[in-house]
């Protein structure tokens, strides 16, 4: 338990972060998971429409710092392949 006064401070500043943190990760989780549902139904259309939505969020994440940009370009590159096939 800190004693100091900034110390304390880190400490809620940190749990607002990491609240804030989670709470992007598991929105992108979802996006993502959105899009490889509409993948694996076989309706392209709302696959064209889930991977604008998916490749923004990943861009967002990674600009947030949510995921490392290369991280970002793997999952991107990944969803290009599964729309492609579609």
């Amino acid at each position: 338990m800190p004693n100091i006064k900034s110390a304390k401070k880190r400490v809620l500043v940190g749990k607002v972060n990491n609240a804030r943190n989670k709470a992007g990760r598991s929105e992108l989780k979802t996006v993502l998971k959105k899009f490889d549902a509409a993948v694996s139904e076989g309706n392209r259309g709302e696959a064209e429409s889930a991977y604008k939505v998916a490749v923004k969020a990943v861009d967002k994440a990674a600009a947030k710092g949510l995921i490392h940009k290369n991280n970002a370009a793997h999952k991107k590159s990944s969803l290009d392949t599964k729309l492609a096939t579609l």
